[in-house]
C-alpha cells in the first residue's frame, strides 16, 4: 500500500489542473487502510512527502479509513455502485471520514481527485 500512496504522489506530480485546485491545500491527510496509518503531507496542492505510521505525534488535519479490498474497488477503472465515491463508501459502511469535516468539504474536489488517481493507471495497464 506504501507503493501505492507514492504513486499517488508521483501521478500528483504530472497533473497540473490538481495544482491548481489544491493551491492554496497545505495540510496533513490520514490515510488508514486496515490499521495501517499513512499520513500524505501537502504543500501548496502538491504532496511534500508521504510518511508511514502509526504515529501519536503527526497532527492531521481529518482522515480517511477504510480497508483494502473497498479500496481496491474503489480504484478500479469503473467501480461498482458504492465504491464511485468516497461518501458512497462511506454510506455503505465501507469508509469512515473523521477529522475537520468543513476542511475536507472546502477542498472535496481536489482531495477526491488526488485520492482516485490510481484509477488512470488501472485504465492504462
Amino acid at each position: 500500500m506504501i507503493d501505492t500512496m507514492h504513486d499517488i504522489k508521483t501521478e500528483l506530480e504530472r497533473s497540473p489542473h490538481l495544482h491548481r485546485l489544491g493551491a492554496l491545500f497545505s495540510e496533513t491527510v490520514l490515510i488508514k487502510v486496515d490499521g495501517q496509518e499513512f499520513y500524505l503531507v501537502f504543500k501548496e496542492g502538491r504532496i511534500d512527502r508521504v510518511v508511514e505510521g502509526p504515529s501519536k505525534k503527526t497532527p492531521y488535519r481529518f482522515g480517511f479509513v477504510t480497508d483494502a479490498e473497498a479500496l481496491r474497488a474503489f480504484w478500479t477503472a469503473t467501480p461498482a455502485p458504492g465504491f464511485h465515491d468516497i461518501f458512497a463508501m462511506v454510506k455503505i459502511g465501507r469508509a469512515e471520514i473523521v477529522g475537520d469535516m468543513l476542511l475536507l468539504v472546502k477542498n472535496l474536489r481536489f482531495f477526491k481527485e488526488v485520492l482516485a488517481l490510481p484509477r488512470a493507471r488501472t485504465q492504462v495497464a
